[in-house]
C-alpha cells in the first residue's frame, strides 16, 4: 500500500463527518451552533475559533420583512449563507468585504416561515455553522391600489393610469419604486401624487393610437405607511384605440366630434347656464352609463333636480359633470341656449334612443376619449377632479416635494 493512501482515507473520512454534521444541524430544527472539530496531530480535538451569530433567534415570530435578518461572524469569515422559505425559494443577500457579515438584499415575504443556515471558517479552515428558523410579520393592516383602466381594456388617447389607495400612503418613495408604467412603442411616462391616496401616470402628450401600456404593481409586503402593508402583485395591460378628441364650444353651443384629423359630426348641445357654467379645459370620459340617476343633492345643489333615468351618460368629472342625453328639455334649446347645471346635454328621448344625437355620441365614445371645453366662463377643471390631469402643465407633472 502506498504510504500516503492511509492519510488520504483519514482526510476523506474527516471531510465526510464534517458534511454530515453540517447537514444534521440544518435538519434538526433546534438552535445549533455547530463547531466542527478534528483531531490534532496529538489526537486531541480542535475547535473552530469562528463564532457565528444570527438574528433573529431560532423560533422568532413577527420578524419585520426588512432589517430583521443579519448574520455576523467573529474570528472567521462566512463561506455560505442560505435563507429560504418552506417552498425552497431563496432570498438574495450580500456578504460584506472580509466575510464578517451578511444581510438580505430583498425584503422577505410577510406571513412566511423561513430557515437560515450559515457556515463560517476560521484561519485554520475549521468550520462553524448556525441554523435558525423563524416566521415573518403577519400584518393587521393592509392596503390595495384600485386601478384605472381595467386589465384588457381598449381606451381613448387621453386615459391616464390612476391608482387610488385604500389607505393613506406615507412611504411614497417605496411605493414609487414598486409601481411602473411602460408603453410599447416606448414613450416617457411621469407620475404625480394627488394627496396621499392617489397616484396618476401619463405621457407628455396624448397616447399614440395602438400603443400597448403595462402597469406593474409590486406592492405585496411593501410597507406603505407605519404598520400598513401592501398585498398586490399584478400586471395590468390595456391598449390605446383610435384618437377621438371632441370640442364643446359653449358660446356656439356645439359639440364637434373629431376622429384623428377627420370631423365626424357637429352636434347641437345645451351646456351650463350662466349661473352654473360648465368647466373649461380638457376633460376625459371616465365612465359610461346607458342610464343613470342624477340627483342634485349629491352634488351640493339642494333639491334642484332628481332625474331617475338619465340616458346615455358619460362621466367627465368626479364632482358630477357629464355629457348625457336630455329628453326633458324642448328640442328648441339645443344649439340655442345653455340651460343645464353644468353638464353638456344632447338631444335624446326617454329610455335613450339609439338614433338620437346622444345615442350616436355614446356609441362612438370610449372611456379615455377627450372632450375639450372652450368658451366657458367657468374656471379650468382641477386636474384631480376626475381623470383630468392633462390640465396640469408637464413641468409640474412629477413627484411632489417631500
Amino acid at each position: 500500500m502506498h504510504p500516503g493512501s492511509t492519510e488520504r482515507r483519514r482526510r476523506s473520512t474527516r471531510a465526510a463527518v464534517c458534511g454530515v454534521l453540517l447537514a444534521a444541524a440544518a435538519a434538526l430544527g433546534c438552535d445549533p451552533l455547530l463547531t466542527v472539530r478534528r483531531p490534532s496531530s496529538e489526537g486531541a480535538p480542535q475547535m473552530s475559533r469562528a463564532v457565528v451569530t444570527v438574528a433573529p433567534s431560532d423560533g422568532a415570530t413577527q420578524v419585520a420583512p426588512t432589517g430583521g435578518v443579519r448574520v455576523t461572524v467573529a474570528a472567521g469569515r462566512l463561506v455560505s449563507v442560505r435563507l429560504a422559505d418552506d417552498a425552497g425559494h431563496t432570498v438574495p443577500g450580500r456578504t460584506a468585504p472580509g466575510g464578517r457579515s451578511w444581510a438580505p438584499t430583498a425584503p422577505l415575504a410577510l406571513s412566511t416561515h423561513y430557515t437560515l443556515d450559515a457556515v463560517a471558517r476560521d484561519s485554520d479552515g475549521l468550520a462553524a455553522a448556525r441554523h435558525a428558523a423563524f416566521s415573518t410579520l403577519v400584518p393587521q393592516h393592509t392596503f390595495v391600489a384600485f386601478f384605472t383602466p381595467e386589465d384588457g381594456s381598449t381606451v381613448g388617447v387621453g386615459m391616464p393610469v390612476s391608482l387610488r389607495f385604500s389607505r393613506p400612503i406615507t412611504a411614497r418613495d417605496a411605493v414609487e419604486r414598486a409601481v411602473a408604467v411602460t408603453a410599447d412603442p416606448p414613450v416617457p411616462v411621469r407620475l404625480h401624487w394627488f394627496g396621499n391616496q392617489r397616484l396618476d401616470f401619463r405621457p407628455k402628450y396624448f397616447w399614440r393610437p395602438g400603443t400597448r401600456v403595462t402597469l406593474t404593481l409590486r406592492l405585496a409586503d411593501l410597507e406603505g405607511a407605519p404598520g400598513v402593508y401592501g398585498v398586490q402583485r399584478k400586471e395590468v395591460r390595456f391598449s390605446i384605440g383610435r384618437s377621438q378628441v371632441s370640442t364643446v364650444d359653449v358660446g356656439a353651443r356645439t359639440l364637434a366630434v373629431r376622429r384623428g384629423d377627420r370631423l365626424l359630426r357637429t352636434l347641437p348641445v345645451s351646456a351650463g347656464s350662466p349661473d352654473h357654467p360648465t368647466y373649461s379645459g380638457y376633460l376625459v370620459i371616465s365612465e359610461k352609463y346607458p342610464v343613470t340617476r342624477m340627483n342634485s343633492l349629491t352634488v351640493g345643489l339642494g333639491s334642484e333636480y332628481d332625474i331617475p333615468d338619465v340616458p346615455h351618460a358619460l362621466r367627465l368629472t368626479g364632482s358630477g359633470t357629464f355629457i348625457h342625453g336630455n329628453y326633458w328639455a324642448p328640442r328648441t334649446v339645443f344649439g340655442v341656449r345653455n340651460t343645464s347645471h353644468g353638464c353638456v346635454g344632447l338631444v335624446d328621448v326617454k329610455g335613450g334612443g339609439p338614433h338620437t344625437d346622444a345615442g350616436w355620441f355614446f356609441d362612438h365614445s370610449l372611456p379615455g376619449d377627450v372632450v375639450l371645453v372652450t368658451g366657458s366662463t367657468d374656471r379650468t377643471v382641477e386636474p384631480d377632479n376626475g381623470l383630468n390631469g392633462w390640465n396640469l402643465p408637464w413641468a409640474q407633472w412629477q413627484p411632489q416635494p417631500r
